[in-house]
């Protein structure tokens, strides 16, 4: 990538700027939000921030309680097999 130095004005060839990112699969977010029981220890696990969390669920038109939803469900048809 070529950039312009803010200093002198000359064109400077860099390797990429900033943090690479994550990229955690929607699964991956799901199936530890599901072990987990808050958002902040999910992202402990993963080693990203709650607000990353947020954001893959947003991209993939999920919302918190969506993930917990389908826990609840999942929980209560394992019950009802048991029985």
């Amino acid at each position: 990538m070529i950039v312009q130095c803010p200093h002198c004005g000359e064109t400077v060839t860099v390797n990429g700027l900033g943090r690479k990112p994550l990229n955690i699969s929607l699964k991956n977010v799901c199936d530890t939000l599901q072990a987990h029981n808050s958002v902040v220890s999910a992202a402990r696990k993963l080693g990203c921030s709650p607000g990353y969390i947020f954001n893959v669920l947003k991209a993939n038109g999920l919302k918190l309680r969506d993930v917990f939803a389908e826990r609840t469900k999942h929980d209560s048809a394992k019950e009802e097999s048991i029985q």
